[in-house]
């Protein structure tokens, strides 16, 4: 128990390490809310060794601490509303069995655009911000496909150590 104990923590620290350094960035992709995702790199990770549930509360913890230290109010709920739908049905399909790393990183970014569009159609209360539709499940795809290629090799290197 302490191991995994110290296994979150240290995974904690990585997710916020890269939350920061994507703040850093200064790439700008014309369309608000495209990110790309360092933080889930992690996620996947977690998903892949541990299980749906370590991968759900490092989810939200790292999108709780990241909106306190890099953002605010609206980041937390709209990364939340994301995570939580990405991490979902990122879990679903590795349950099946039937998709690769790759493929299962780019539903989650896929479905983390959707789930921030979700909000913030609330949030403004038009159904207009729908438009942007089409380019986030562009750039879901692409950064899933980089963060679930990086993934992969993370994972093929790290096979033998032990999170339990």
């Amino acid at each position: 128990m302490k191991n995994r104990a110290a296994y979150f923590g240290v995974f904690t620290a990585l997710a916020l390490i890269f939350s920061y350094i994507e703040t850093l960035i200064p790439i700008q992709f014309g369309v608000p809310g495209i990110k790309l995702g360092l933080a889930n790199l992690i996620i996947v990770i977690v998903l892949y060794r541990t299980d749906w549930r370590e991968a759900l509360l490092l989810s939200v913890v790292r999108i709780i601490l990241a909106g306190f230290i890099f953002g605010n109010l609206f980041s937390i709920v709209y990364s939340l509303a994301g995570g939580i739908l990405s991490l979902a049905v990122m879990a679903l399909l590795k349950k099946s069995d039937r998709f690769s790393v790759t493929g299962i990183s780019m539903a989650g970014g896929v479905c983390h655009n959707i789930g921030q569009l979700i909000v913030a159609m609330i949030v403004v209360e038009t159904y207009q911000v729908g438009y942007y539709l089409p380019v986030l499940l562009v750039a879901g795809l692409i950064t899933g496909a980089v963060i679930g290629a990086v993934a992969g090799e993370v994972l093929k290197r790290i096979r033998n150590l032990s999170f339990q």
